[in-house]
């Protein structure tokens, strides 16, 4: 009779013990979490698809200021990241990437999977119908990838692009404005950059839109390739060409990120992406 009373005191002893953790772990768990499911008020957790250079790309070590992607042995590179790197610096949190498909990162956002997009993304009207944006912390122009000596390489009009097959990226502006080009044969939207560089390679299209930054990136890294400014070219709002922080609406994130933004000069940010465009990874 004694060891069964024994017994029961032991059980009843873990039970209470197990009780008052779950309690003190849901206490815990209850607190604000900074903007992330996961990460905490000392974590700035930044998304990006990690592919779109040199804004952003994915290689596999620490190489010129590479951060470690979230869950994955590759790292993250770009002017993205510099950017971050100052922000989270600004914040007093610690960096995190999270690489996140371009279609998934205003969706993991408003989940509080992460706490900002930083990710060549454009403040459009469409966009700052679901997530707020901070001031812009980049300014760029439409061009046209092409293939180096091909028939639109010298092209000085979009509507020299008449007849041709030009794409964009799926749920970008850039896909909207090729229906300005007269005639144009425009193909399917493609997931990714480094998709529309393998169709460009490949004949399947004849070129696609995208910013100068990443026009330059192409044509430094792939010598068949050639970028094309226009004298006459897309009409856009100064929104659809600039670049700037997402965050979830109303989040207090935005006042404290334009604080730091408003730091980093037009000469810096100049700087930063010529370091970026040397520095890319040659298959980027």
């Amino acid at each position: 009779m004694k060891r069964k009373l024994s017994l029961f005191a032991v059980i009843a002893l873990v039970t209470s013990l197990f009780l008052a953790a779950c309690g003190s772990g849901g206490s815990e768990g209850s607190g604000d979490s900074g903007g992330s499911d996961s990460g905490g008020d000392d974590v700035f957790r930044v998304g990006m698809e990690a592919g779109y250079a040199p804004f952003n790309w994915t290689q596999m070590d620490d190489a010129n200021g590479g951060v470690k992607i979230d869950g994955n042995p590759e790292y993250a590179g770009g002017y993205d990241v510099e950017v971050a790197k100052r922000i989270a610096e600004g914040l007093g949190k610690e960096l995190v990437i999270v690489k996140t498909e371009w279609d998934g990162l205003v969706p993991s956002l408003n989940s509080d999977k992460i706490d900002a997009i930083i990710a060549g993304m454009s403040p459009t009207e469409e966009r700052k119908e679901t997530i707020d944006f901070s001031d812009n912390y980049y300014n760029s122009d439409l061009v046209m990838v092409v293939k180096k000596g091909g028939d639109y390489e010298n092209a000085t009009s979009i509507q020299d692009f008449s007849g041709a097959k030009i794409t964009a990226q799926l749920n970008t502006f850039h896909y909207s404005v090729i229906e300005q080009i007269n005639g144009v044969s425009q193909q399917p939207a493609m997931d990714s950059f480094p998709a529309m560089r393998v169709a460009l390679e490949s004949g399947i299209i004849d070129g696609y839109v995208s910013e100068r930054p990443e026009g330059v990136s192409a044509s430094s890294a792939n010598e068949n390739f050639a970028m094309v400014e226009f004298k006459e070219g897309f009409e856009t709002s100064e929104d659809d060409t600039a670049i700037a922080v997402g965050v979830k609406k109303n989040s207090e994130l935005t006042d404290k990120i334009n604080e730091i933004l408003a730091g980093i000069s037009e000469e810096e940010q100049i700087k930063i992406m010529d370091a970026a465009i040397e520095n890319q990874p040659a298959a980027e």
